[in-house]
């Protein structure tokens, strides 16, 4: 029974949507994904995928899209990318229960997993693509879904918090963020992101331990689609 994390699967099985640019490593990538899972995983064990799932703006475009996650290995929880138009943020429950013993969907809530509460949300940070300003109210806004995770976790009793972002938890440049600041409150022991495609992107944000918490990018581009061991 171990614990496993990928992101970014950017899955298009109903959609035209490519991401070769990004390089070689993106080639039938679906299938390197399937391969790796078979290989490492059991059905005893759990999945984190760490958002942008499919390019399908609405749930039923992007059908196969999530048969395909549910037919690996474990069970899977799924992260809110800035991709998954099909995901409303408000709605979260009601895919739940449509997926019940499927696919867990986190946000604004928290998935049990041994002593540890798994906590998550989509984050965000500045990237240049909009105004400070309209960063910031995301950021924010984010930080309150995930305040929500926390708390609810706490309230069941728990102690002890693996923290799942989308977005790196800091900008470019950044030592300390929202994001950090939270997981240091909380005494997280690891912050899980994805989100930076290609290799100039690779170190946009903290890897390895910084401040007793170890962070780490599992992009699928990063990880050749290979998953990263979490907990044993």
């Amino acid at each position: 029974m171990a614990l496993y994390a990928l992101g970014d699967l950017h899955l298009a099985y109903q959609s035209e949507k490519t991401m070769d640019i990004f390089g070689k490593v993106w080639k039938n990538h679906e299938k390197k994904t399937e391969k790796n899972c078979a290989k490492l995983m059991t059905d005893e064990d759990t999945l984190v995928l760490v958002g942008d799932h499919s390019w399908g703006r609405h749930l039923d475009e992007c059908e196969y899209d999530l048969r395909f996650i549910e037919s690996l290995p474990g069970r899977k929880i799924l992260v809110r990318g800035n991709h998954d138009n099909f995901w409303d943020a408000k709605k979260t429950q009601r895919l739940n229960d449509m997926f019940k013993d499927r696919l867990y969907f986190l946000q604004n809530n928290f998935y049990s997993y041994k002593d540890y509460a798994i906590v998550g949300t989509k984050g965000y940070c500045y990237e240049g693509f909009d105004t400070r300003e309209h960063a910031d109210m995301l950021i924010e806004r984010e930080a309150k879904r995930l305040k929500v995770s926390f708390e609810e976790a706490r309230k069941a009793g728990y102690e002890k918090f693996i923290m799942f972002l989308h977005y790196p938890p800091t900008e470019l440049g950044e030592r300390d963020s929202r994001f950090t600041y939270m997981a240091k409150a909380y005494g997280v022991s690891q912050v899980v992101y994805a989100h930076c495609h290609g290799k100039e992107r690779f170190h946009d944000s903290l890897l390895g331990k910084v401040d007793g918490i170890e962070y780490s990018l599992v992009s699928g581009d990063f990880l050749d689609f290979k998953p990263k061991l979490i907990l044993p």
